[in-house]
């Protein structure tokens, strides 16, 4: 069975840093592009970024561009989120998900791309 588990997050205050985490269990990772999400209260849920199976692509959102960065580490079956500089706005339940994709070299920050999800972890930037 495909399962994606979100850890990592947390109550940091404006400026801190947090280490996502999403392990994944029940396939191999190097066969899927992964997407970090984000969803405030009453918002959309957000593309936030993307890596490529063969991680050499990655995707920002403008919004975290040069504050977060997503690594995969296919040795422990696992897909990490670096938030650093975490403003207010950045407040939102994270999700991970996995997608299959017709080239290597793609990844998407759509959600209807995805469908595997894992249930989410709370991150809340606050003084």
């Amino acid at each position: 069975q495909l399962q994606l588990v979100e850890s990592g997050g947390g109550l940091v205050q404006p400026g801190g840093s947090l280490r996502l985490s999403c392990a994944v269990s029940g396939f191999t990772l190097k066969d899927y592009h992964i997407g970090w999400f984000r969803q405030a209260p009453g918002k959309e849920r957000e593309g936030v970024s993307c890596i490529s199976r063969d991680n050499t692509v990655t995707k920002y959102a403008d919004s975290v561009k040069g504050r977060f960065t997503i690594s995969r580490d296919s040795a422990k079956n696992s897909v990490h989120l670096q938030l650093n500089s975490l403003k207010p706005e950045d407040t939102a339940v994270y999700y991970c998900a996995a997608g299959l994709t017709l080239f290597s070299t793609m990844c998407s920050v759509v959600p209807g791309q995805f469908p595997y999800w894992g249930q989410g972890t709370q991150v809340t930037v606050s003084s």
